[in-house]
């Protein structure tokens, strides 16, 4: 079987998708705690981070933004103990931060910001997982987890076993949120309880994956998303994907910051964002802000996997 091209693949599956949201649907949703609200904005922020080429390469430092977009993180106590960057393969690129003013050790992964990456995100082809039987998964984001895996679960022993009170969080944007959904189920899988937090994901398996992420034993989802973002709906229903719950959909356009308010609380996969009509590649990018703003700061050279645990 053939992988996809990454043009065809947009353009096509898009059109395919609009298709299949075109009649709405009437959907039950419930609104959301200032707390959680601003828990989805912080850890927005992680993510944001993550696209930071500083906090990527210079493991034992304070998390910081070049360009300015991630004050609640840069505020906290910080301080890798692995950043990782640059395979040949996927260009899979993160990092393992304490945070000590909040108790946490956070994984975020970056999202697309390379040719490799494109090419992850494009992978629909399927394989099994280790999660469960019939767990299968995009190869692409199976594989690019698989060149950081071993070296990341390494870090979070090592973060637990010196701070075995701290919460795991596992987080990104984009196809960092494709990652970070799958970090999350290996890491609960081993009886880490864990915490998932992405914006713009990306599905990342199909069903009996995603029920696997869903059942709540040992750790919490909070999948966002925005109005009119189309990397949400990929890959479309039709290939066998689905979505893990729950969503939190934004519902503010691209140029206000959202509101308490403007965040609904959807169980049912096929609500919230799966319904907009329209397809806004600027949606993808604002969450909570440019999430991704720092990707333009730096030129990532190809190569080895740089990877450096304290």
């Amino acid at each position: 079987m053939a992988r996809y091209s990454f043009t065809g693949a947009l353009l096509g599956l898009l059109a395919c998708t609009q298709l299949v949201v075109a009649a709405p649907a009437q959907v039950q949703k419930r609104e959301v705690s200032d707390d959680i609200f601003k828990n989805l904005e912080f850890f927005s922020q992680y993510s944001a981070a993550a696209y930071c080429q500083g906090n990527n390469n210079s493991t034992g430092t304070k998390i910081t933004c070049s360009e300015k977009n991630c004050n609640l993180v840069e505020a906290a106590d910080t301080n890798t103990i692995t950043e990782f960057q640059n395979s040949i393969k996927t260009d899979v690129t993160g990092f393992v931060a304490v945070d000590k003013t909040n108790s946490l050790i956070v994984l975020a992964f970056r999202g697309s910001k390379s040719l490799q990456n494109w090419i992850t995100d494009f992978s629909f082809l399927t394989t099994e997982t280790t999660l469960c039987d019939d767990c299968d998964a995009s190869s692409g984001f199976w594989d690019s987890w698989g060149e950081a895996k071993d070296n990341v679960l390494a870090a979070i022993k090592k973060a637990q076993d010196e701070n075995p009170d701290f919460k795991v969080i596992s987080t990104g944007h984009s196809l960092g949120g494709a990652l970070a959904t799958i970090a999350a189920g290996v890491l609960r899988k081993q009886g880490v309880v864990t915490d998932l937090y992405t914006y713009g994901a990306p599905k990342v398996g199909k069903k009996a994956f995603a029920d696997v992420l869903a059942d709540g034993k040992t750790g919490e989802n909070f999948r966002v998303t925005h109005l009119n973002d189309p990397v949400s709906r990929l890959p479309p229903d039709w290939l066998g994907f689905k979505h893990i719950e729950p969503e939190y959909y934004i519902s503010s356009d691209n140029t206000d910051m959202p509101t308490v308010d403007d965040v609904a609380l959807f169980t049912d996969d096929s609500a919230g964002n799966a319904k907009d009509p329209d397809s806004d590649s600027e949606a993808h990018r604002m969450y909570f802000g440019r999430i991704g703003k720092c990707e333009g700061d730096d030129n990532i050279k190809q190569g080895e996997l740089q990877f450096d645990i304290l």
